[in-house]
């Protein structure tokens, strides 16, 4: 029974401390229940099935909860990227910062976050940086920005990270909005960094609405 009983016991232990969070519960999250004895299942014998049956319980209230926020991330992520695909082929401009005008590149993230979340960025490139939270290149996910050193200081360009190693931006003069990948030379040499758009409460909200009515 201890052989595989107690591994199971610390792996529980585990995952219900990775995944919980440092504030409140969310009000829909499962809380546990209590299992009623019956007359059978006290004593020393029964002792061990009923500890089984509470791991495996709260095992399975750790997995459904860890399931349904990779759901709303999945979620949220997507509608973020189908917004920022949806800005492909217009064109670059300098301060431009609208569909109806064009972009420039850190017009075209702020465009993408506000159409999608309601969340207004700062205007310009660094101050998006010092805004976002400081994440490695290996932890990026879909709605990520990445930044890069193209003129001759840091964070002077960003995109919006797709997945796969593909960020899509608008680039410079002359070009449109367009999808390029991390591992090209040129960008590869000129990445300075990642980081992630912390949402507030009511930005989660619409950023959720808007993955179900595009669903």
């Amino acid at each position: 029974m201890s052989r595989w009983f107690y591994p199971l016991l610390i792996a529980t232990f585990c995952a219900q401390t990775v995944f919980a969070t440092p504030a409140e519960p969310p009000a829909d999250a499962p809380t546990a229940q209590a299992i009623p004895l019956q007359a059978s299942d006290t004593g020393p014998a029964a002792a061990p099935a009923l500890h089984e049956s509470l791991v495996l319980r709260s095992f399975e209230q750790v997995g459904h909860t860890v399931v349904d926020q990779a759901h709303t991330v999945a979620d949220n992520t997507s509608a973020l990227v189908t917004t920022a695909m949806g800005f492909m082929g217009l064109r670059y401009r300098r301060g431009g910062n609208s569909e109806r005008t064009g972009f420039d590149c850190s017009g075209f993230v702020r465009a993408v976050y506000e159409k999608t979340a309601g969340l207004v960025l700062p205007r310009r490139a660094k101050d998006q940086a010092a805004a976002t939270k400081v994440i490695d290149k290996r932890d990026l996910q879909p709605g990520d920005l990445v930044f890069f050193n193209t003129m001759r200081h840091a964070f002077s360009h960003v995109g919006v990270y797709l997945g796969d190693g593909k960020f899509i931006h608008s680039p410079r003069s002359g070009e449109k909005v367009r999808v390029d990948d991390l591992q090209d030379s040129y960008w590869k040499k000129r990445f300075n960094g990642a980081r992630h758009v912390t949402l507030d409460e009511q930005a989660s909200a619409r950023l959720s609405a808007v993955s179900n009515i595009s669903e």
